[in-house]
């Protein structure tokens, strides 16, 4: 290490051994450089020398000699811009004081518009009324109602951080679709502070995570825990937790015990889906999911800390409480659509306006101002329709939504007489559709070319594959051969059940949804043959949806009431849906959709629906529906210009529907429905032009799903000698489409009168009725009377004109008795 003496022997020898060396590694460039005559000295020849010496490190070893020092260089930059950046935005998010502010902050309700009228301006139909906080200390707070809190949003919160580390790292890897795992902590951030605002979620999650820290480091967790609970938004006009327990059990918090503290840490979630009457799914989603969770988490909290939670026995236990009945408040006028309008805007703008994660709580409290769709003349109207109605038991769930087809918006719709006790009949309540659901297999039909003008066996019963029990029309009538217009008009339901059988029950179901059906509907029934005589339940909104599609020319508008969402300061919110709502979307051809309509149209002038028709005389498409034994009614219709569903059901989808001086025999979609429809239509189109609707298209082909005919017994042309029971040549055999003729293996009644509304009774040689010959659609032979609407064997039944309803039914004969018969079908 120390200066080199020359006198040293030992250096004198490292000098020889280092020229030695020297002198070696140059010798085979001299002699390469003197043998290719090159020129330059000796350096030359060591460079290259150099250049083709092997390295036969591995790839990687040798990328790191290299790229070591820009690597580090660069990952300490990384370092000290992402501290600089945790420094800014830690510095820059809101602490403690601006928390305590931000919860003295006077909320606003929000102001929900009727749709304007003319050039008005639009006026206020209802607010979501005044928010209501009492605060109260942490000592206040039972341990029950703390344990319920924690074990439905973090049970782990007084062990945790501020945030969720992992929670983050799954919400980031799937976009937000596994949802944040937020702690409580973070919800504080999120719920509190304005300045979160903003359209990109991943930046408002950025924020929201940097506050969540700062108020970590500066509050405790009692501290923290107790801010959260006076101020979060639990539904009911109820901010806090005190006011919570007043509205939801009509006590102080300091008076709840574990099961109705456990239900308030249940619903911070979701509130607006439990503060009034909780639906179908909102029970089963308590009742199966949520309360189940809510018992196991308890149970693990006693087990992690024997002082938190409660012993699974007592934890398994466990029952949800009784609410008190929640009601409109002192803002909310009494008559019950507000309150309905109210809900069902609140419910909207969560589910379209996700996008923007706006949570009831923000619609309560922010002052947002919202413009509908909604009439309310229109709303009284669809009210007062069903009192054409004989009266009825109270639980009856009288359905009826009206969708202007060009847009998708709901211009009305008759939630139901009470908010506070009655599910809401047209958006929420579903039954089975009947035969209101075959206009999509129709349509279905036609998109895969098969015309209106296509022939099906209407005999009554038949088998199908796949089905245990035969299917018949309604009163089991068989009606020969059928088009598909003749098939819709009198709801035939063995030519719809063939349909759905060959083209495949999917098939119409997806073409069900993507006209407008919500997707859930199609689950509530076994997907088979039978979905075309109406097994899946709906909604009169979908109903309403759907067949907005057809009379838009099978365009789809997705349907909604709000129109426009502006903040308090004015700035607009788009919805997610924006793009469907601009231009909808095909879900068939214009021609498919003309020819749906007219078949429809028929239902109204020659068929089952004939009291739908409006007394101006204005165009109507429309179907019946009836589901077996009554237990649901339907009419479903439209003009150009509006669609409107009217279904009738009970509260109980097991109990058939009753009205008075009628037996459940006698209820049919088209006189029960069909009567409310053109109550409501009439009050609706008054004023309105009439439009006419798009001529028939006739697209597709003709084809015959007939069956083969069997082969006849052979006739023998020569004469017997002795008088035979045989036809003879000259005599007219069995026509296969009527069975009339005399080789029809049937003998001739001469004795008994027809019975009425018997579809093959005969009182003379020319038809009885020239309104039956002359529709659109006759009958085979122009000799049958139009009958009973559709059934099918214990599925659906849709007898839309029994019963008188049809002016074209015989009940007296004419003509010479001795030329009467009655041809008994094949099942007799």
């Amino acid at each position: 290490g120390g200066p080199r003496d020359p006198r040293d022997p030992r250096e004198r020898g490292r000098d020889r051994e280092h020229a030695a060396r020297s002198e070696g590694r140059r010798a085979p460039g001299r002699g390469t450089r003197a043998a290719a005559g090159g020129r330059g000295g000796g350096g030359g020849g060591r460079r290259r020398a150099r250049q083709e010496e092997p390295d036969d490190r591995p790839w990687f070893r040798r990328f790191l000699s290299k790229a070591w020092k820009p690597a580090l260089a660069a990952f300490g930059l990384m370092i000290i811009g992402g501290v600089a950046v945790f420094a800014i935005l830690y510095a820059q998010a809101p602490d403690k004081d601006e928390l305590d502010a931000k919860a003295e902050n006077t909320m606003s309700a929000t102001q929900i518009m009727w749709a304007a009228q003319g050039d008005e301006e639009p006026e206020v139909a209802v607010t979501t009324g005044q928010v209501r906080r009492v605060e109260v200390q942490y000592e206040d707070i039972p341990p029950e109602v703390i344990d319920g809190v924690l074990a439905a949003e973090q049970r782990t919160f007084f062990t945790d951080p501020g945030i969720n580390v992992m929670g983050i790292m799954r919400a980031v890897v799937t976009g937000g679709e596994a949802g944040g795992g937020s702690t409580i902590t973070q919800q504080m951030a999120r719920n509190y502070y304005s300045d979160l605002d903003s359209s990109n979620r991943y930046l408002r999650k950025i924020r929201e995570i940097f506050i969540a820290i700062k108020l970590s480091q500066q509050m405790e967790h009692e501290e923290i825990l107790t801010t959260y609970l006076n101020t979060i938004y639990f539904g009911r006009g109820a901010s806090g937790i005190e006011m919570a327990s007043q509205a939801y059990f009509d006590k102080s918090v300091s008076e709840l015990n574990s099961a109705e503290g456990a239900f308030l840490g249940l619903i911070i979630q979701m509130p607006s889906n439990f503060e009034g009457e909780m639906g179908p799914w909102t029970e089963k989603y308590l009742k199966e999911e949520r309360w189940p969770y809510m018992q196991r988490q308890l149970a693990a909290m006693h087990e992690e800390d024997p002082s938190r939670g409660l012993p699974r026995a007592e934890a398994e236990a466990l029952e949800i409480p009784e609410l008190v009945p929640y009601g409109v408040d002192d803002d909310t006028p009494a008559d019950p659509k507000y309150g309905y309008v109210r809900d069902a805007v609140i419910n909207e703008i969560v589910e379209r306006y996700s996008n923007h994660d706006i949570t009831s709580a923000d619609i309560a409290t922010q002052g947002f101002v919202v413009e509908t769709s909604l009439n309310p003349e229109l709303m009284d109207a669809a009210r007062s329709a069903f009192d054409v109605l004989p009266g009825t038991p109270e639980d009856t769930m009288m359905g009826l939504t009206a969708v202007d087809p060009s847009t998708g918006e709901i211009v009305a719709f008759h939630g139901g007489d009470n908010v506070a006790e009655d599910y809401n009949n047209s958006l929420y309540h579903r039954t089975q559709a009947g035969s209101s659901y075959k206009p999509y297999v129709l349509a279905t039909a036609l998109n895969n070319n098969i015309s209106l003008e296509s022939m099906f066996d209407g005999d009554s019963p038949q088998e199908f594959p796949g089905l245990q029990s035969p299917v018949q029309n309604a009163n089991d009538v068989s009606y020969g051969p059928v088009n598909l217009v003749q098939a819709t008009a009198d709801s035939v339901n063995t030519p719809f059940v063939q349909l759905a059988h060959d083209l495949g029950p999917a098939a119409v179901d997806d073409l069900a949804v993507r006209a407008g059906v919500d997707e859930d509907q199609i689950t509530t029934s076994t997907q088979g043959p039978l979905i075309a005589l109406g097994t899946h339940q709906v909604t009169a909104l979908d109903q309403a949806t759907g067949y907005a599609t057809f009379a838009a020319g099978g365009r789809h508008y997705p349907a909604h009431m709000v129109t426009e969402l502006r903040r308090a300061d004015g700035t607009v919110l788009e919805p997610k849906d924006q793009a469907q709502l601009e231009s909808g979307t095909e879900v068939v051809s214009a021609d498919v959709a003309a020819d749906v309509t007219y078949a429809m149209t028929q239902v109204v002038e020659n068929g089952g629906g004939s009291h739908a028709a409006l007394p101006d005389g204005r165009p109507v498409a429309g179907k019946t529906g009836t589901s077996s034994n009554a237990v649901s009614a339907w009419f479903v219709g439209y003009t150009p210009q509006l669609v409107a569903a009217v279904g009738l059901s009970r509260a109980d989808a097991n109990l058939s529907l009753e009205f008075d001086g009628q037996a459940a025999g006698e209820i049919f979609g088209g006189t029960t429905s069909a009567n409310v429809w053109r109550e409501f239509m009439t009050v609706a189109m008054e004023g309105k032009p009439v439009e006419q609707f798009p001529p028939r298209a006739n697209v597709g082909e003709d084809h015959s799903f007939l069956p083969s005919p069997s082969p006849s017994e052979e006739q023998s042309e020569e004469p017997s000698e002795e008088p035979s029971e045989e036809p003879s040549a000259s005599e007219p055999e069995c026509d296969p489409q009527d069975r009339r003729g005399p080789d029809c293996g049937e003998e001739p009644q001469t004795e008994e009168p027809c019975a009425e509304f018997d579809p093959f009774c005969e009182d003379g040689e020319e038809p009885q009725d020239p309104t039956a010959c002359s529709r659109p659609n006759p009958p085979a032979n122009c000799e049958n009377t139009t009958p009973p609407d559709d059934g099918a064997s214990g599925e659906e039944q849709d007898g839309e004109g029994g019963g008188g309803s049809f002016p074209w039914g015989r009940s007296s004969a004419s003509g010479g008795e001795t030329n009467r018969m009655v041809i008994l079908t094949r099942q007799d």
